[in-house]
């Protein structure tokens, strides 16, 4: 199957997240295709089968970016199967996850787009890459109340093991799909 991945990052981590995805999807026979839509290269959905929309939450919403690339695309995106993987340090926790969700809708209705399928992905403290007020932002709102302290470092909370089922889920989905 001919697999388009579309997606943006902010502080890498979901560089790293699309890098195993489109690593595991080759590893599994698809033909992918990266689209970083922070670039200024045309998106080309032509021959593609399916797509995988990758995006972290930042302040709440996803990249500007992102969500405009969408957009413009959703006319095309609509009768193909697409999987919309948001990327949040809400996803991360259990009471975060009603939170991550209204990201995701908020991005649905941005957009204009309706996944065929959507996961929340729990995304990563990059301690090395914020400012104070960024740091203290995480410390104080973000991670308040919560197990993870940010003076620890920097910390993954992504599943890997739940992404590659989400993943493997919807391209069997995709596969079944009608042409």
């Amino acid at each position: 199957m001919n697999i388009a991945i579309l997606f943006s990052t902010v502080e890498g981590h979901t560089g790293k997240i699309c890098r195993f995805v489109e690593t595991m999807l080759g590893q599994d026979g698809h033909a992918v295709r990266v689209f970083d839509t922070d670039a200024t290269v045309p998106v080309d959905l032509n021959d593609g089968d399916a797509v995988i929309l990758l995006a972290p939450v930042h302040e709440r919403r996803h990249p500007d970016l992102f969500e405009a690339t969408v957009a413009a695309l959703a006319e095309k995106l609509a009768p193909m199967p697409t999987l919309m993987l948001s990327v949040s340090l809400s996803a991360s926790f259990q009471d975060g996850r009603e939170e991550a969700q209204d990201y995701l809708d908020e991005f649905k209705m941005r957009t204009g787009l309706a996944p065929t399928r959507e996961a929340l992905v729990a995304g990563a403290v990059k301690t090395e890459r914020y400012d104070y007020f960024a740091a203290q932002v995480v410390k104080m709102v973000v991670l308040r109340g919560k197990t993870y302290d940010a003076a620890n470092g920097s910390h993954e909370f992504t599943d890997w093991d739940a992404l590659r089922n989400a993943v493997t889920e919807f391209t069997g989905i995709a596969a079944s799909a009608p042409a």
